[in-house]
């Protein structure tokens, strides 16, 4: 639902957007629980929950992976390289700085 919800806010546009809003706060929520259960020695099971569970069911890699697919099969090769490039590297960047603020 809520994966949806910020769909409908950003819209529909010729380039993922709103997949790929999803996917990069969704990492920076996984790097400040990993942090933090780190930090305050959360249980495994609220660990588990809040990674797998609550960042599990909001990001999503099977849609990501599908508007790359439609990116490259329309021929739109620099919104494809943005879209899959873009998305790894900015995944990654916003994992660490949410880890980076947990632990401090």
């Amino acid at each position: 639902m809520l994966r949806y919800s910020v769909g409908l806010c950003i819209g529909a546009a010729a380039f993922p957007w709103a997949t790929l809003a999803v996917n990069i706060c969704g990492s920076l929520a996984i790097g400040l629980f990993g942090g933090w259960s780190e930090r305050f020695a959360w249980t495994e099971a609220v660990r588990l929950a809040l990674t797998v569970g609550l960042c599990g069911g909001f990001t999503t890699f099977s849609t990501f992976s599908k508007e790359s697919l439609a990116l490259a099969q329309s021929g739109r090769w620099l919104a494809f390289s943005a879209y899959a490039l873009g998305s790894f590297a900015l995944g990654l960047a916003a994992v660490a700085l949410g880890y980076l603020i947990a632990k401090q």
